[in-house]
């Protein structure tokens, strides 16, 4: 086998094992946990609070001491480890604690499977900007294939979506033992100061106003991400709670409309080059931050049957959010940065976006849904109401009694039902997210230049 459908092969799986339980991870929380908003949010910043040092660590010891496939094999297997333990846990706290564990072992993998195929190619005298692009588009595949899997398996709120991971993680981690050796550089200066050793040095960019601002910026729109990750496929699986929209095909395959996402993730980075040329790296910016600003109002107002185009618009319109924003701020990276710490300075890049971004999005919107957006209902009237449906409709009665509660005689529950109002929290979303915009147009100030653009490869 070439080494390309080699490197394939690991991309492909390298996001399955995430793709399998991050979108639905959020129905089994509230939907089989029954488990509250506000810590939920601490699931998602596990992946944050992870990436702000393992990917450190991890790039040490693959410099200096051990082969890099070998410790991604091996992170791999320890991450289907946890997987495995994941279904025994039983309270929230446990599993939140359970989860950053498994994203210490994850998080730094995505990096590491970067170098790998960098490595591998070189070793085969592969042109590494015209080959690895079309390598990495199969992890998008991956996750996308898993996505479907789970969803079609009837397994979007159960833990076999954790089995499902384990098991590719596993196969994956014994996989990459037999990958092209990829041996410490060992390129670090003997009398490197600490801050050197541990990638710190790129923190001086703060100094720079500009920089200072774009990082600020990422941090902020790093959050947004999370927020559609969090909560994308809970709010569409939750209309099931409506009687007109029970048996709609958004209910039953929510994971799947979800997916759309993914796929016009990978469509979106061909209109990227043209984009960049033609409006340049803060317009490209600013498109994706309106495009965020898109993705939760059309959430806000969509629905299953007469509002499904919102819904499919909004997915499709996440490519443009997600790609935009990450390949033109890498490209600013690459352009306002000088050699010495260039490299340093991407990975301060993604430590803003997937690391504080990704506490501060996760922790905050947990926080507000359950104290601002979530409803609280005592009678059959109210919930009716809500669920714009009758007080003796037999399916609110089915979901009534799903929910551990009783009705009373004069139609009173014997203990409150919380729901969450996503049409108000979409649109709290759509207003961050225009804050953020309005604030970045003002505030940046960056003058297009066409040559920063000319060569870049996607």
């Amino acid at each position: 086998m070439g080494i390309k459908n080699r490197l394939i092969i690991m991309s492909f799986l390298q996001f399955f094992v995430w793709g399998a339980w991050l979108i639905t991870i959020a129905n089994y929380w509230f939907g089989t946990k029954s488990w509250e908003g506000t810590q939920f949010g601490l699931v998602f910043s596990t992946m944050g609070i992870a990436s702000l040092f393992m990917p450190t660590l991890t790039g040490i010891m693959a410099d200096r001491w051990i082969n890099a496939e070998k410790l991604y094999g091996a992170l791999h297997i320890f991450y289907a480890g946890v997987l495995f333990y994941i279904p025994q846990v039983t309270t929230p706290e446990n599993f939140i604690y359970i989860m950053l564990l498994a994203m210490c072992f994850y998080m730094p993998t995505i990096a590491l499977s970067n170098s790998i195929s960098y490595n591998a190619l070189k070793l085969n005298n592969k042109d590494v900007i015209k080959n690895f692009p079309p390598i990495r588009v199969w992890g998008t595949v991956g996750f996308i294939a898993a996505m479907w899997i789970t969803n079609l398996t009837g397994n979007k709120a159960t833990e076999y979506q954790f089995y499902i991971a384990g098991l590719a993680a596993v196969a994956l981690g014994l996989y990459a033992f037999t990958l092209p050796p990829c041996k410490p550089q060992r390129l670090s200066k003997e009398n490197a100061s600490l801050m050197e050793t541990l990638g710190l040095e790129s923190f001086k960019l703060f100094a720079d106003y500009k920089m200072a601002l774009f990082f600020v910026f990422s941090m902020f729109l790093g959050g947004a991400l999370q927020l559609t990750n969090a909560y994308g496929d809970v709010f569409l699986d939750e209309f099931k709670h409506f009687p007109k929209y029970a048996d709609s095909f958004v209910v039953e395959y929510s994971t799947i409309i979800m997916s759309i996402s993914q796929i016009s993730e990978t469509l979106f980075i061909l209109a990227i080059p043209f984009f960049l040329k033609r409006f340049g790296i803060k317009q490209v910016m600013l498109i994706s931050m309106l495009a965020w600003v898109l993705r939760f109002g059309l959430f806000a107002y969509g629905n299953p049957t007469s509002g499904l185009w919102m819904i499919i618009m909004s997915c499709i319109v996440y490519g443009m959010a997600f790609d935009f924003f990450n390949i033109s701020g890498s490209l600013f990276v690459e352009t306002n940065t000088d050699a010495k710490n260039r490299s340093s300075a991407q990975g301060l890049f993604m430590m803003m976006t997937n690391g504080f971004g990704a506490v501060l999005g996760s922790f905050t919107s947990g926080w507000a849904i359950d104290k601002y957006f979530t409803k609280s209902f005592t009678s059959t009237t109210d919930l009716a109401g809500f669920l714009q449906t009758e007080p003796t409709n037999a399916k609110m009665a089915d979901f009534v009694t799903s929910q551990g509660k009783t009705i009373g005689a004069d139609g009173l529950f014997d203990s409150v039902i919380l729901m969450k109002d996503w049409h108000t929290i979409w649109l709290a979303f759509a207003i961050y997210a225009l804050i953020i915009a309005v604030a970045f147009a003002v505030l940046f100030k960056h003058k297009h230049n066409p040559l920063d653009v000319e060569n870049v490869s996607h």
